[in-house]
């Protein structure tokens, strides 16, 4: 794969990455936002690589890692001092707090890990040959300047309520639209916010008031309605803009 937008020593670290699972009899990908950012033509700053292997066997494999998130299959793996995070396919269920999971399940299809992500623009992987897996129509729907979410929107809400705002970001930042369906999910679903840490809430309004475009991302948190309904309620009506 010739990366145009990353760093050519991180691409060809990650690389030899892949190359070593796929020696060892497993599958591996570049997966996410590496792919969307190389597609939009955006500088890459890190790449993240899904397996088929546990942690435990790729922890085996490479003798340079930080069992990161063991109970949800990510390790840590430092080639040539670039910090690449490994995680294995996996399915989530049980998202009491709205925002982690209380089961993960290692599974063997790359396509149900994917599955599992938040935006069509982030569930799609790479192969060392160049050839997209995209079974949702990410590349498609970066073409079209979409935001949409995986599936059903208010599943994917529910899941993660920080979503709704991650959502506002990739849309402020990229100005990309946000679908019909994605959008009406998110207000049906958006006083979940209020079970999100203050912390995280303030951190992604940060991206987005820093990002390109802080007054299209500031106009859409004030139609949604998004910001009266977080911990720490800021019952703003954008009238100001």
């Amino acid at each position: 794969m010739n990366w145009k937008m990353a760093d050519p020593l991180m691409a060809e670290a990650a690389g030899r990455i892949i190359i070593r699972l796929n020696d060892a009899g497993y599958e591996a990908y570049w997966v996410g936002g590496c792919i969307r950012d190389e597609l939009l033509g955006r500088p890459v700053h890190d790449m993240d690589i899904t397996t088929s292997a546990k942690p435990e066997t790729v922890m085996s494999l490479f003798p340079r890692c930080v069992p990161t998130g063991l109970q949800h299959g990510t390790v840590t793996v430092l080639e040539d001092d670039f910090p690449f995070e490994v995680t294995t396919y996996r399915t989530e269920s049980g998202y009491a707090d709205h925002r982690r999971p209380e089961t993960v399940t290692f599974v063997m299809d790359v396509k149900e890990d994917l599955r599992r992500r938040d935006f069509t623009i982030n569930a799609i992987c790479l192969g060392l040959d160049g050839r997209l897996i995209d079974p949702f129509g990410g590349a498609e729907d970066l073409r079209r300047q979409l935001i949409r979410c995986v599936g059903k929107a208010e599943d994917r809400f529910d899941e993660d309520a920080l979503r709704m705002l991650r959502c506002v970001r990739f849309a402020s930042t990229l100005a990309f639209r946000i679908t019909k369906n994605t959008w009406r999910g998110l207000l049906r679903r958006r006083d979940g916010l209020a079970h999100i840490a203050v912390e995280r809430v303030l951190a992604e309004l940060t991206r987005i008031v820093e990002g390109p475009r802080p007054l299209t991302g500031l106009a859409m948190l004030a139609r949604s309605g998004l910001l009266a309904r977080g911990k720490a309620p800021f019952p703003w009506t954008g009238e100001d803009l």
